[in-house]
């Protein structure tokens, strides 16, 4: 007979998982217990379940399998909550092994007791708690299957103490398979009619074509019928941005012109997203419920396709197949899809060019991501938490369709140092860089300690500009000179980050930004720099005194 927990392990081994996050917990000691001696499972110690949980989604971010994650019942579990979010906004398997109170104590409002079908219902894909040790690999099947099923996103399995102690006689370990589809020929007829009827198409790509496989598709769609590509939220780095067919970013409060260069679409093929309200810029482009323009929408999900957009072709099968059936296709290009195509290329190039500026309250962030462009070799993976600082790495960042980039599409602050720690962990022998805010920065930031007690050696970069800036960005824009709750005192990040043991420099001049960051780049530790950065300078984009005036 094989203890439940044992099971749990077994099970997990099963579907490929060779790292688990995790804060320990009373309430799941057997487990830990049976992970004690298997070495094929990195557990990794986290100082927060949040940071846990960011870890964990950053992984299965770059392995394209479910993160796993464990915590501990009650406050724990609450605190895991905003992977279990990010999670469903980002579309990312995540597995989230809860340990609860003992079946005996269930419905007596136990110490720390949840309700967690109740609580996690609305963010997670399925939330199962086991009862019967028996049920235990078959449950933890499905939790991958679900995972990774049609939109993927998060599943929560909560396991009783006195359960995980049980003994259990079927230690077998299943794997259900996901399922796939491809589109049919009437399909791709449609679709290839569509598109000839087209002389200024553009397809909007997303995170579901991230991995390499997906990649490799868009090129060959984009360039057998010269298409082109306009890349979804965080999603920048899937498409070579110096083609010239790319087209352009639809990400969070770009500039209006952007869009405008693409309203003249009169065909949108939308592959692997869910067409959020950020890529489509408000569910204005496409225009939602109908669409100014014909739609094709492709994604593995039934649920999301025609759900919010009426589409003259939605196809839910996999966004690869699709795009490799279609790129096997032969069709003439004509001369006004060139020249179309040409002019998207002109309005993104365009946007694209940034000169760094000189201000008085301190260094235009800018200033630092060009030489980081420039300086840092082509296999670095770029870690990014939420906030203004980042649209200067989307707009400067010399993306070519390779690299590995870690962000927050449903926009949670956290991630940075979390997410670059796991990156450090996936990928020992390649330079990660984060970019964070001073806001997000001391939301997680303390998991640098879980970096330092594994060696880990991200480079830090810390947009210093005393203001949550995002909201502040708003504030400025509805309600000019009032701004409330966003300025922020900080600590010397410097000193922070040399606390942890980390290397610490600072960046307060513009001018030094270029030796400071060659300095970072050749720190064989872990590295925080703190930037002085502007505020007035708060976006890439736009300026407070701009938002002031209306602009």
């Amino acid at each position: 007979m094989a203890r439940a927990a044992d099971v749990v392990v077994e099970s997990l081994l099963a579907h490929g998982t060779d790292r688990i996050f995790c804060v320990p917990g009373e309430s799941y000691l057997a487990l830990l217990d049976a992970l004690s001696g298997r070495p094929e499972i990195d557990v990794v110690a986290c100082r927060h379940e949040g940071g846990a949980g960011f870890m964990a989604l950053a992984d299965a971010k770059m392995t394209g399998r479910p993160g796993v994650v464990a915590v501990s019942r009650g406050p724990g579990a609450t605190n895991v909550s905003i992977a279990i979010h990010s999670a469903e906004q980002d579309a990312v398997p995540l597995i989230v092994l809860i340990g609860q109170v003992a079946r005996q104590e269930r419905g007596r409002g136990a110490f720390q007791e949840v309700d967690y079908v109740k609580t996690f219902s609305d963010m997670a894909k399925a939330v199962w708690e086991v009862h019967d040790a028996a049920r235990l690999s078959e449950t933890v099947a499905r939790a991958y299957h679900v995972a990774q099923q049609g939109t993927p996103g998060a599943v929560v399995i909560a396991l009783p103490e006195d359960m995980l102690s049980d003994d259990c006689a079927d230690a077998s370990a299943p794997v259900l398979p996901v399922a796939g589809s491809a589109p049919g020929e009437a399909d791709l007829d449609q679709a290839m009619d569509l598109l000839a009827r087209a002389q200024s198409p553009v397809l909007i790509a997303g995170g579901a074509l991230s991995d390499g496989a997906g990649r490799m598709a868009l090129a060959r769609a984009a360039e057998a019928h010269h298409l082109p590509i306009a890349l979804a939220f965080k999603h920048q780095e899937i498409f070579d941005n110096a083609s010239p067919l790319f087209a352009g970013y639809l990400g969070f409060k770009i500039p209006k012109p952007q869009v405008e260069a693409m309203a003249g679409a009169d065909l949108v093929i939308a592959v692997g997203t869910r067409l959020g309200d950020v890529p489509t810029q408000g569910y204005t482009f496409p225009r939602a419920p109908q669409p100014d323009q014909p739609l094709i929408h492709v994604y593995p999900d039934p649920a999301k396709v025609g759900g919010v957009y009426r589409t003259d072709l939605g196809l839910a099968c996999d966004p690869t197949a699709f795009l490799n059936a279609l790129a096997a296709r032969n069709a003439e290009v004509s001369g006004a899809r060139r020249a179309w195509a040409a002019r998207l290329n002109r309005s993104a190039v365009a946007m694209a060019d940034y000169t760094p500026e000189e201000r008085p309250d301190g260094v235009d962030f800018g200033a630092v991501v060009a030489p980081l462009a420039r300086q840092a070799p082509r296999e670095s993976i770029l870690v990014l938490d939420a906030g203004n600082f980042s649209s200067w790495v989307h707009r400067i960042w010399p993306w070519d369709g390779s690299q590995l980039s870690i962000g927050a599409v449903g926009g949670a602050m956290g991630l940075g140092v979390p997410g670059a720690v796991a990156a450090c962990l996936r990928h020992p022998g390649r330079p990660v860089l984060c970019f964070v805010g001073d806001g997000g920065v001391l939301m997680t930031g303390n998991e640098l300690a879980t970096g330092m007690a594994r060696g880990a050696a991200p480079k830090i970069f810390v947009s210093n500009n005393g203001s949550y800036g995002t909201i502040r960005l708003h504030q400025e824009r509805d309600y000019p000179h009032r701004s409330v709750a966003t300025n922020l005192t900080n600590p010397d990040f410097a000193a922070w980050g040399r606390a942890f043991g980390a290397e610490g420099l600072t960046i307060s001049r513009a001018e030094d930004a270029e030796d400071v960051v060659a300095q970072a780049l050749a720190c064989e530790r872990a590295v925080v720099v703190d930037v002085r950065s502007s505020l007035e300078a708060i976006s890439a984009y736009t300026t407070v005194t701009e938002l002031r005036r209306g602009r």
